[in-house]
This record gives structure tokens, C-alpha cells and sequence, in this order.
């Protein structure tokens, strides 16, 4: 886009001569009149004689005044149109301002300007300013066409001409304030009259606002979207918003307008969000997504209110290893789950709810193996009331004191069950001491905490404890609004092999029902079934109730809560949304500058040089897996090193044999199986997999995998020593005649040569004799000769030592 010179001057009112001399001194290469300036050079020269020449805009207005009653009416238009300073009106101007000069100078009316002489004081004071226009010309003789008006002005009969011309007026009251408003306005901002030329950017750049909400910066405007009213908005200069308009391949001038896409791209590209307010719309009040979420909170409050009606109480059974939780369980429940668990412990959390008097309660048992400490706090955390397992044999252990510590954490009802009370060597009044030194002293010791002694096997104890518990629930006085959107907290997941993705949930609000779709971190579900702990099937679970959920986009993660959505499609754009910020979360994590000193570049040369052990962990429940991921996170030693390459719910898949096999890999399955054709794909690529159903066994498994991949460690081992008695020449060397002290002397074996404490000489016995006979092995108690290869300083009293090296098995 350019502009020839002689147009550029007539738009300036500009001799084309005093503009090419401008052009000239500024070091622009202008030839001629025809030749072209670019738009935004021609741009900031009309800007800046704009600002220089803010005078003779009123001058104009109040010189042609004057003659316009001597013409005819349609002259008064003249300030309007030398506004506009199109080509044509600049000829008409000057035409005008000539027949001006010649009225002036006729003096044809002197005798009617004597007595209008004093009103026409008041504009008197605008020709002294006109006098001030003659500097701008020598700056750069922009107003070439406007300076034939001024100069009839400062002639002496001009003055009395210009009173006349207001006489003959009709209207003669308006003209006289607009010349005394116009005079008085100039000297503050008159610059902002020129720039005032197009009127429609002007109207448009007052309707662009920016407002700043939760520290983003919002562009308001209407379309069209001029390019230079937008770049103002942005904080850029026109030209560089043209020259990233360039970039993207679109070419427009200040004047034109942009397409409401290109505008939204180039203001997100600055950190500006666009609101386009189109003909027609009302201005919705703005909703924050935080203001949004507190009056659904509210709106959910006030119907929870209103519906609230009393629900189940969810009990966590917690608890050292080893002291019948699951037994007590299998007890309230008629069942038989401890039987069936690997090694006798329990390594899932389950959820069950058994009836008793009419009244339902749900229980959580939380596995009490030290590796489970997660799964007891999640337990710990969703629950109404905690009831901590301690063995009367026993007491209290170290994972009856991080349970206790979960409960209290949690800030639930805490209640004890003393449980093998008909073991031999219970001792309930020991465990009441014990609760006491903990700050939970049992009630009948004046404390507050309920204790009831059980026994599990027997079942013993069984009645009274339910009955607490109930009387407990009472107290605490639960309730849930059945009739709200389903919610609550994912217990466990998994992955099967026929049902794809498993959820065990604790409803806590509202009613989840058959068909009904949930959200809950990066996955969703649309409910296609849902089943109790006894595996029947259900079609509606009210608060507090667990149930396992069938058809999640994939396995959640547990201690994660769960909402309702109100459709499938939502759930699934839920879902993408938290995807999205954790994968930029975890691109921001590793977008962190590194460490990139000398030392820990020598510290990751020794890392890479190091032992590593690198396992694939396939577990069949989340749970599971966060319990093999601590123990293999609690094996630690600086001569090898544990990678966990990748971690994952499900069965053994030949996806995983591959990762292994390119990571070096060795793959850990916990209680899960393999998919056909696994093993042979393992064999071929040489993957070792291992599989457990204990989980001290795993850890132990590992400990030793880690200890072979380090160099056995070798061990020195005395086998014989022989004392030299006497020196004998040969003909190769010399011959030490010994007397074998200890031990026996092997032919080959290696041996070294000591003198006093010194050691002189270490290699293996060439020669072995037994008089004159070769011998292999010459034991304690016997003369022999012992040559040793490559050394022939012996001397008697010196010591031979035999001896072997041992490989032994290193260690961790």
C-alpha cells in the first residue's frame, strides 16, 4: 500500500515542492512529485502536521466567515467542507477567499459598519492570532492554500469589512458565540480537531473498552473491527499490527476492518480475550466460573436442607495385621472371606452392609499389612465411625498406632474392639492401659471411648458391638438428601477381563441409579449395571450405600470423588477438561529448568554408569498397586537403584511384554493374570515376568533380583601353608624344600611368598614334588618341593600360603 507524493500534499495542503523538501530532509528517496510514499509514513506525517498546525483550523472557520453574507448563503457551509479538504474544495477556497480580498478592498459599505463597530469587538482578538499562523509556514509551508486567507486579515480595511459582513446576517446572534467559543477553545486542545478528520474511527474507537476480571484483560467492542482502533486497544502500534497481520497472510490498512476470527487469534496472541457485541444483543452479566460454582453450592445446600433424611452409617474396620479384622467381619456378616485370602492377610479393601435390627450398616476392612497405609487412610477418611481392632493377646502394634492416627486425622467417631478374647494370654485390662497412655481411655475407665471385647471365631461379642455402633450413629445424627445428584468417593477399581473397568463407590449423596452418568477425575461413566457386595444386581443405590459401578471409560483412581452429570456427552467433556490440566500440569512439571551444574552433570554421568533395576507393576486393583509402588519406593540402596517404567490396573498384555522388552524391564504382576500368547511373546524378547499374591513376598523377590545385578564380592580363603626349610639349585632356578604346616598345597592353586609380615611374591605353584615324584596335593605333616612361577628368591624360614578365591553372593 503507498501513496503518490502529490496526492500525500494535497491531502496535507501542502505545496508539492515544500513536501518533496520535507521528504528530502528526512533522508526519504522522493525523485518527484510522482513518486510514492508507503501508508504508514504518509500516515505519520498527516499525524504530525496535524499536531504542529492546531491554529489555522479556527482561523479558516472564522476568515470565511466574513465573506459569506457578501456571496450567498451556501457559503456559511465552507468550514464544513474544508474539514473534508477534498481537491475540489480547496480550488472553490481559494476562489472564494479571492473574491473575498476584492470585496475587502472596495470599502463599498463603510457607513453600516460605523455603528455595528462595537458588538464586532468581540471578535477583534481572532485576528492577533492570525498573526501567530506566519512561524508555521517557514516550519514547512503546510498551509500553502489556507495562507491567502489570513493575509487580507492583517490589511488595514479587512478589519472594517469583517464587521459589515456580520451586519448584513439575518441570524446574526449564532455566528458571533461559535467564532468567541471556537477562539477560547483552541489554546487547550485544538490538536484533537484535526485528527478528527474521519469520524467513523473516532465513533468506534469510543466504543472499544477493556476491562480486567480475575486478572484477564477483556476487549469490548462492536464489529467492524478497524485495524488501527484495535491496534490502540492492544497497546501496539498500528504498523506492527499490520505487520502480524502480514505474517498471517493478510493484508489490510489502518482503515480497513479484520474478520472477528483473526481478531480473537491476534488478541489471544497478546493476552486479551474478545467480547464482540454484535446489533441487537443484550449485555448478559458476567459470570465468573467461581460465582457459578458457589451459588450451585448454595442452591445445593438449601435442597439438601429441605430433603434430608437419616442414612446408614459407614464403619472402617482398622487395625494391626494379624488380629481378626476380616475374621471379625466374617463373623458379622456369616461369611468366609478370610479363608480365601493369600497367606491369611488381607491385601484389598472391601465395602460390605449387612442389616441388624431393621438397620442397615455399611463396612470398610482395610488391609493391615505396613504396605496398605494408603488404603487405611482412605478408608479412615470416607467413614462415620472408626473402629480400631486390637488383639488382647497382643495389644497395641505399630499399625494399631497408624490407624489410631488415620481415625484422628479424620476426625471420626473412634470405638475399640478388643478381638481374641478367647485366646489364650488375653489380657483385656493391659489393653485398656494402653488405650489410656494413648489418650483414649475407654469409658468404664472414665474416658470417653467405647471398648467391647469380641471374639471373632466364637463370635462372641458380636450383638453388643453392633448395638454401639448403632448407638453411635444415633448420636452423630446422619443424613443425606436422597433426592440430589448423585456423589461420593471411589473406594477401589480394577480392571476385568470380561466387565472392561470396575468402581467400587460409597454413595455419599443423592441416589445413583442405572443409566445415570458420573464424572471422576480424567474418566468417565455412563452406568450400564451396578451390584452389591454380594454380587446381586441393582437398579438404584441411595446414600451410603457401596456398590460396584460397570462402565468407566477407565479405572479410576481411588480416594478420588465422583459427580453426576447431566448426560453422557457432558461427563465426557468433564473428563477431557480435568485430562487436559493434568497433561498440563504434568508438561509444566517438566518444563521446569533443570539443574545444569558441573556437579549434578557428574552426579546424572554416575546415575546412568549406576546398577538399575527397571520393573513394569500390573496389579488387578488400584489400591494394590499405590501399596506395591510404597514397598518398591521403600527399598533403598546406593549400590542399585529401582525404576518403576510404568504402572497399571489389569491383566498382563503383550503391550506390556514390548515396553519391557525396550525398556529392559522386568514385569511384577500382583494377583493378576496373563493374556494369551504372553509367555511365548516373553520368551522371545527374554522378559522376565514375576508373579505374586503376597505382598512381603514381592518385596523380598525384588530386594533379591537387585542384589544379582550387582558383581559378586570376592572372598579370599586359606587353603594350606608350607614352612621353607631348605634352598635346592635346579636346573631352571631354585627349588624350596618345605614342610607343609597346615592345610594341603595343590598344584596350580595360588599362593604367595611371606617373609616376616611382608608379602614378597604372589603367583600360582608351577612345581609340586614329593621326593622325586610329581604330586597334585601334598597335605599337613609332609615334605615337599615347591617351585613357584616366575620367583626364585626363597629363603628358609620364608612361608608359602595357598589359598582360593571365593565368589560371593553381594548384598544390598
Amino acid at each position: 500500500m503507498s501513496i503518490r507524493i502529490h496526492e500525500l500534499a494535497k491531502k496535507l495542503n501542502m505545496d508539492n515542492k515544500d513536501l518533496m523538501a520535507l521528504l528530502k530532509e528526512r533522508g526519504y528517496p522522493a525523485k518527484s512529485v510522482s513518486s510514492t510514499v508507503d501508508n504508514i509514513t504518509a500516515e505519520a506525517l498527516e499525524v504530525e502536521i496535524a499536531a504542529k498546525n492546531p491554529p489555522p483550523a479556527p482561523v479558516v472557520e472564522v476568515a470565511p466567515a466574513a465573506p459569506v453574507p457578501a456571496t450567498e448563503e451556501p457559503k456559511l457551509k465552507l468550514p464544513a467542507g474544508v474539514f473534508v479538504k477534498s481537491a475540489q474544495d480547496i480550488v472553490r477556497e481559494r476562489e472564494e477567499a479571492a473574491k473575498a480580498a476584492a470585496a475587502a478592498r472596495a470599502a463599498a459599505h463603510p457607513p453600516v459598519i460605523a455603528p455595528v463597530t462595537p458588538p464586532v469587538a468581540a471578535p477583534k482578538p481572532p485576528p492577533p492570532p492570525a498573526v501567530k499562523a506566519p512561524p508555521l509556514p517557514p516550519r514547512m509551508a503546510a498551509p500553502a492554500p489556507v495562507v491567502s486567507r489570513p493575509a487580507p486579515v492583517p490589511v488595514a480595511p479587512v478589519v472594517k469589512s469583517a464587521p459589515p459582513i456580520v451586519t448584513k446576517s439575518p441570524v446574526a446572534p449564532p455566528p458571533p458565540p461559535a467564532p468567541s467559543f471556537r477562539a477560547s477553545v483552541p489554546p487547550p486542545m485544538t490538536a484533537k480537531a484535526a485528527p478528527t478528520l474521519p469520524a467513523t474511527p473516532s465513533s468506534a474507537a469510543s466504543s472499544v473498552t477493556v476491562t480486567e476480571e480475575g486478572g484477564v484483560k477483556i476487549i469490548h467492542l462492536k464489529p467492524p473491527i478497524i485495524v488501527r482502533d484495535f491496534a490502540v486497544a492492544l497497546g501496539l502500534k498500528p504498523f506492527k499490527l499490520i505487520s502480524e497481520l502480514m505474517e498471517m497472510s493478510i493484508f489490510a490498512s489502518m482503515n480497513q476492518s479484520i474478520d472477528e476470527p483473526v481478531a480473537t487469534k491476534l488478541a489471544e496472541k497478546h493476552g486479551f480475550l474478545l467480547d464482540i457485541k454484535h446489533r441487537g444483543e443484550t449485555a448478559a452479566p458476567v459470570v465468573t466460573p467461581e460465582k457459578a460454582k458457589i451459588n450451585k453450592e448454595e442452591k445445593a445446600r438449601e435442597e439438601d436442607i429441605k430433603n434430608l433424611a437419616p442414612r446408614p452409617p459407614v464403619v472402617c474396620i482398622l487395625g494391626h495385621v494379624d488380629h481378626g479384622k476380616t475374621s471379625l467381619l466374617d463373623a458379622i456378616r456369616k461369611a468366609h472371606v478370610a479363608e480365601g485370602e493369600a497367606g491369611g492377610i488381607t491385601q484389598h479393601i472391601g465395602a460390605y452392609q449387612i442389616e441388624h435390627n431393621g438397620r442397615k450398616i455399611t463396612f470398610l476392612d482395610t488391609p493391615g499389612h505396613a504396605a496398605f497405609t494408603k488404603m487405611r487412610a482412605r478408608g479412615a477418611s470416607v467413614t462415620d465411625i472408626a473402629v480400631l481392632v486390637v488383639a488382647a493377646d497382643d495389644g497395641f502394634m505399630p499399625q494399631t498406632d497408624e490407624a489410631l492416627k488415620h481415625a484422628q486425622d479424620a476426625k471420626v467417631a473412634l470405638m475399640v474392639a478388643v478381638n481374641k478374647m478367647d485366646v489364650k494370654g488375653a489380657n483385656l485390662d493391659r489393653v485398656k492401659q494402653q488405650m489410656q497412655e494413648r489418650q483414649i481411655a475407654p469409658e468404664d475407665w472414665g474416658g470417653e471411648t467405647v471398648t467391647v471385647p469380641v471374639a471373632a471365631i466364637k463370635g462372641q461379642g458380636i450383638t453388643e458391638l453392633l448395638e454401639m455402633i448403632l448407638l453411635q450413629a444415633d448420636v452423630l445424627e446422619l443424613k443425606a438428601n436422597p433426592k440430589a445428584e448423585a456423589s461420593g468417593v471411589v473406594i477401589e477399581s480394577q480392571v476385568d477381563v470380561g466387565r472392561g473397568p470396575l468402581a467400587t463407590v460409597i454413595i455419599q449423596r443423592g441416589t445413583l441409579r442405572v443409566g445415570d452418568a458420573i464424572v471422576c477425575g480424567p474418566h468417565y461413566a455412563k452406568v450400564r449395571a451396578m451390584f452389591d457386595d454380594q454380587g446381586k444386581n441393582l437398579k438404584e443405590a441411595p446414600p451410603a450405600m457401596p456398590v460396584r459401578v460397570i462402565g468407566w471409560s477407565g479405572a479410576p483412581d481411588s480416594g478420588t470423588k465422583f459427580t453426576a452429570a447431566k448426560n453422557a456427552r457432558e461427563a465426557e467433556k468433564q473428563a477431557e477438561v480435568a485430562a487436559d490440566a493434568l497433561k498440563k500440569a504434568t508438561v509444566t512439571e517438566d518444563a521446569v529448568p533443570k539443574d545444569t551444574s558441573l556437579d549434578a552433570l557428574f552426579a546424572n554421568i554416575a546415575a546412568t554408569q549406576g546398577k538399575m533395576l527397571r520393573v513394569v507393576i500390573k496389579s488387578d486393583v488400584y489400591g494394590s498397586l499405590e501399596a506395591v509402588k510404597n514397598v518398591l519406593e521403600g527399598i533403598k540402596s546406593a549400590k542399585v537403584s529401582l525404576d518403576i517404567v510404568a504402572s497399571d490396573v489389569g491383566i498382563i498384555s503383550k503391550n506390556d511384554v514390548l515396553m519391557a522388552s525396550a525398556a529392559k524391564a522386568v514385569i511384577i504382576g500382583f494377583n493378576t493374570k496373563q493374556e494369551n500368547g504372553v509367555v511365548a511373546l516373553a520368551k522371545h524378547h527374554t522378559v522376565t515376568i514375576e508373579n505374586f499374591s503376597i505382598i512381603y513376598e514381592l518385596g523380598d523377590r525384588v530386594k533379591e533380583m537387585m542384589a544379582d545385578l550387582l558383581d559378586p564380592e570376592l572372598k579370599e580363603n586359606k587353603t594350606g601353608g608350607a614352612e621353607v626349610r631348605q634352598v635346592f639349585p635346579v636346573a631352571k632356578g631354585f627349588v624350596a624344600g618345605c614342610l607343609v604346616t597346615e592345610g594341603k598345597i595343590n598344584r596350580g592353586s595360588p599362593a604367595r611368598v611371606r617373609r616376616g609380615k611382608d608379602s614378597l611374591f604372589e603367583g600360582k605353584v608351577g612345581t609340586l614334588r614329593r621326593f622325586k615324584d610329581d604330586a597334585n596335593e601334598v597335605r599337613a605333616g609332609l615334605e615337599c618341593g615347591i617351585r613357584l612361577d616366575g620367583f626364585d628368591g626363597y629363603q628358609p624360614g620364608d612361608r608359602i600360603e595357598c589359598f582360593e578365591i571365593q565368589k560371593v553372593r553381594a548384598s544390598l
